[in-house]
């Protein structure tokens, strides 16, 4: 049964948040108690933590889609809702966080380390927040808005400092056995190691940590054997050390072709070049394998390696080879102190006062038809808050755009009475007939909106002349065109743009 799983796609929802309540207050001898709605609770959140007692991600493999609660519905007497649960999901340390285009979202580094990988939706607001001077008693409430749902990868690589690489049966397992306290599976043949091994290993004053990974054969770049997946262990390894069979009795090897072979198949991973290299030649208590050791070192010397004969079996060399390792990753971590010591830093470049969050965007959906696309993260969310079939809260989305100035600038993009308008993109986009107002608060009963019952708006053709009229500009248009449009219409669309333009 499997036990280690370094690689799982999570599916993760963070909770809804709850629905505001729209409530009067009702009281004896209190006819106008006024609105007493609470507010919705917002929803949890999906939070990953580094927890170091976890060491493989097969919980997530066996149960792979996560969920937050989902906040509580405000209700009467100004009760606010209850929050949703947080839900807390432990990964090893090394875990890399990313999507599935293959934008790294964050690298998972440091017991207790946070990251919070599906929000929560906020709760709507009640009808008591909702309530102003001009507008006393809303009869409408906001909705809550929907979670973050979304799938990431998680990929665990394996914090070490040293990786052993090698062919199957090269003695890797022996040697971390030999110098650590790690007990790995070890037999006389092929691919014994089928996860990653960590052992710490201690040289005087120096801790350090090292992974055995299964061996690489030749073809492994091309999915032969166990192929390169087991090689995201090593990444961050400061070392890398071929572990080279000097007692193989199997024909056409030899260390020299080993080393080749194995150096190949890293190539082809890639992002490994500059890792310093060791050279471990293993086996040297049988006697043929001290005699191919010493005539193939002359040779690994000349390509620049550090060169270690050594025997897991007799423990001989092993000292030198800790002392040798224990200095690499000393001076590597050095270096890595220096590099957060002297990192750049983050400059947070505030919103400009100008920027008013939305864009606006004309599309052509035909020969002729024009439309109006707003995009941004405040109307978007005004969207998902609103409940349609309250008019009243249409005609206080209608308010709140108008106060963001989207309403002037459909106006400068050319929209006119009756033009098609999205708000949002994708399947959650709303499409509606625009209406400009002046941003006049249209009152009448809890739970209406007068604009909504106002027969009078433009034809198709009444639009399309306009718009033709704006096309030529100070030119002369058809006179089929200035026959279609009534010039009380023209006149009465002008004084909205002024309107518009004068809020």
């Amino acid at each position: 049964m499997t036990s280690f799983i370094d690689q799982v796609t999570l599916h993760v929802q963070g909770g809804n948040g709850g629905h505001g309540c729209a409530s009067v207050h009702r009281e004896k001898f209190k006819p106008l108690g006024g609105p007493d709605g609470g507010n919705g609770g917002n929803g949890g959140d999906v939070v990953l933590v580094v927890d170091p007692s976890v060491t493989t991600l097969l919980d997530f493999h066996r149960s792979p889609h996560r969920s937050a609660g989902n906040g509580k519905p405000g209700q009467g007497d100004h009760r606010n809702g209850a929050y949703g649960e947080h839900l807390e999901l432990s990964v090893p340390e090394g875990t890399v966080v990313s999507l599935s285009d293959g934008t790294v979202l964050t690298d998972m580094m440091g017991v207790g380390t946070r990251f919070v990988v599906a929000s929560g939706g906020r709760g709507g607001l009640g009808n008591a927040a909702l309530a102003s001077t001009k507008r006393k008693a809303p009869g409408f409430a906001l909705l809550g808005e929907k979670g973050v749902t979304r799938d990431v990868i998680l990929e665990l690589k394996t914090v070490a400092d040293v990786g052993l690489v090698g062919y199957p049966s090269a003695g890797k397992s022996s040697l971390i056995a030999a110098m650590s306290a790690a007990r790995p599976k070890i037999a006389d043949y092929p691919f014994t190691t089928l996860e990653p091994n960590l052992g710490v290993v201690r040289s005087g004053e120096m801790i350090f940590t090292m992974a055995d990974v299964p061996g690489l054969i030749p073809g492994a770049s091309e999915g032969k054997g166990l192929g390169l997946e087991f090689l995201r262990h090593i990444e961050r390894c400061a070392a890398l050390v071929h572990v080279l069979d000097c007692a193989t009795l199997e024909p056409n090897r030899d260390p020299l072709t080993d080393l080749d072979v194995i150096e190949n198949e890293l190539k082809q991973y890639g992002g490994l070049e500059d890792r310093p290299r060791v050279v471990v030649l293993n086996k040297i208590d049988i006697p043929e394998g001290r005699e191919l050791a010493e005539f193939v070192l002359p040779d690994l010397h000349e390509r620049g390696y550090q060169v270690f004969l050594v025997s897991a079996v007799s423990h001989e060399g092993l000292r030198e080879l800790g002392f040798a390792l224990a200095d690499i990753v000393k001076a590597s971590r050095a270096e890595a102190i220096f590099a957060a010591e002297n990192r750049p830093r983050v400059i947070v470049t505030p919103k400009s006062v100008d920027d008013s969050g939305f864009t606006v965007k004309v599309e052509k959906s035909g020969a002729e038809t024009i439309r109006y696309r707003v995009l941004g993260e405040r109307p978007e969310r005004w969207i998902h808050q609103t409940d349609f079939s309250n008019d009243e809260a249409v005609g206080y989305l209608a308010d709140r755009l108008a106060r963001a100035g989207i309403e002037l600038e459909l106006a400068k993009a050319g929209a006119v009475a009756g033009d098609e308008v999205v708000i949002g993109d994708g399947p959650s986009a709303v499409v509606f007939d625009w209406a400009p107002t002046a941003g006049d608060l249209h009152q009448g009963p809890r739970g209406t909106d007068q604009r909504l019952y106002d027969k009078r708006r433009l034809s198709a053709e009444e639009r399309l002349a306009i718009h033709r009229i704006r096309q030529y500009g100070t030119g002369e248009p058809e006179e089929s065109v200035v026959e279609i449009i009534d010039p009380l219409i023209i006149e009465d669309f002008d004084g909205d743009l002024d309107d518009g333009s004068a809020n």
